[in-house]
């Protein structure tokens, strides 16, 4: 090697490790903030640099002349990489996304003297919210502080009763639902309500069998690490969802199955959640197969724990059949589009035959959308128990009587009384007519339907009568 080969090699190590050894640092500047964040309030910023501290005084933001938070964090090197974000305070007041969705975190690759700007969209308390209750009468907090043993915490406990649950003596099956506080009352909810209470109040009086459903409230900061049995890095928390499960499998269905009118067996149980509460319903019904027979992962963040969930399933193989529900909506983006794919894929190579998955037109990643797919999910989770009703609309004295229920290839018809039938209409779920006759037949071929749960109409000049069947 020459001379001058040698100075130049020398001269790029030392110009390299002059870069890494400039102290380098940045300026964050929040130039947009939720209208409904308190005055009083201030933003942090909690990071891997601070221990993820949510409080840290040191790392409190100012308001600069514009009146925008802000804060330069400096003493980093050029080319160092850091993650965060930003709080009230607490995790309990973490930013969450435009949604309201859990969000990753943020990262910076420092350079010199760089400022970024901030839009922080959402709050995860959400202290806007407010106004009158949306909860109907037949929702009833059953307890503020319920005890969670496996976890040593307390936790508000939701509970939906059937509107007819005090005028028979009926049992009714369960499902156990999370992030309660967006289930029933738009009052306590981050953003929106499910509006569960309205969905199943307005499908019972169309005819519906409809269950109980409990409600279980997040626990604010201890929601992803309670929704998540991993830990993962990105978000800074998970590991506690097996203790989550076994609270409410050991201590909350007993508790109810003791307290209330319930079908307890596990084909009469299920357990359905959002984001990463559909994460938590999956990994809960795949262990516990022997208690939940319906599932209802709704735009299900598997991406947070996405190689575990997987093995866990293959692990833990087919033991009991189970129905499985999934939706993500259209515009959630291949993240979640494409894993709910594969693991309905996964679901049925693993023995499970009954899952569905839909991406929902225009959907995102709300309650609104989770609102307007919960029926289609009930009914499809549940066709034997909420199809057992007749749905009748105007004056009928007669019933049709299908068989066999369920059925693969002929439907058979018997009408009692004389009534003339005008028309007879198939639906699916989705309420799209998939066959029509336009007078009365004795039998109907449904062989080359999909298999699944639809509903069959019998018309006449001033009645209508409604029955579910089940296709093979």
């Amino acid at each position: 090697m020459s001379r001058l080969t040698q100075m130049k090699s020398i001269l790029v190590f030392v110009l390299t490790v002059m870069t890494f050894a400039v102290p380098a640092q940045v300026t964050f500047t929040v130039v947009s903030i939720p209208d409904y964040t308190p005055e009083a309030d201030h933003i942090y910023i909690a990071g891997n640099f601070n221990g993820w501290n949510p409080g840290n005084a040191q790392y409190v933001l100012e308001k600069n002349d514009s009146n925008h938070w802000q804060i330069t964090l400096d003493g980093f090197s050029n080319g160092e990489t850091i993650q965060f974000k930003f709080t009230r305070g607490s995790w309990e007041t973490v930013e969450k996304g435009t949604e309201g969705e859990e969000i990753g975190n943020r990262s910076f690759t420092f350079g010199n003297g760089e400022t970024v700007d901030i839009t922080i969209h959402n709050w995860a308390d959400n202290n806007g919210q407010g106004g009158n209750s949306t909860a109907a009468e037949n929702v009833h907090i059953l307890n503020e502080a319920f005890y969670m043993p496996q976890l040593d915490r307390n936790r508000r406990i939701w509970i939906y009763l059937p509107p007819d649950y005090e005028q028979t003596q009926k049992k009714y099956p369960v499902i156990y639902m999370h992030d309660g506080q967006n289930l029933f009352d738009v009052e306590t909810s981050f953003i929106a309500e499910w509006e569960i209470d309205e969905t199943l109040n307005d499908i019972a009086a169309r005819g519906y069998n409809v269950p109980i459903v409990v409600g279980i409230d997040n626990g604010g900061n201890h929601r992803a690490n309670e929704y998540l049995p991993y830990f993962f890095s990105n978000l800074n928390a998970g590991g506690e969802g097996d203790e989550y499960m076994e609270f409410i499998v050991e201590t909350l269905k007993p508790f109810i199955d003791n307290e209330y009118r319930t079908l307890s067996d596990r084909e009469n149980t299920g357990i359905l959640g959002s984001s990463l509460g559909g994460v938590i319903s999956l990994y809960g019904a795949v262990k516990y197969q022997e208690v939940f027979g319906k599932c209802g992962p709704f735009s299900p963040a598997y991406w947070a724990n996405y190689d575990h969930l997987f093995a866990d399933l293959a692990q833990t193989g087919f033991q009991h059949d189970v129905r499985f529900y999934q939706n993500v909506g259209e515009n959630e983006g291949n993240q979640y589009i494409q894993a709910m794919h594969q693991m309905e894929v996964s679901l049925n190579s693993a023995g499970f035959e009954h899952t569905h998955s839909v991406v929902i037109a225009g959907g995102n990643h709300n309650e609104a959308t989770w609102a307007g797919d919960f029926e289609n999910a009930y009914l499809w989770l549940f066709p034997e128990y909420s199809t057992a009703t007749n749905i009748n609309e105007g004056n009928s004295d007669w019933q049709p009587y299908l068989y066999p229920n369920p059925v693969k290839d002929v439907m058979n018809i018997r009408l009692s009384g004389q009534t003339p039938i005008s028309s007879i209409r198939i639906t699916n779920v989705y309420g799209r007519l998939v066959k029509e006759y336009k007078n009365g037949v004795k039998n109907i071929h449904v062989g080359d339907l999909q298999p699944g749960v639809y509903y069959i109409s019998f018309n006449t000049d001033d009645s209508r009568v409604v029955k579910g069947f089940i296709k093979l």
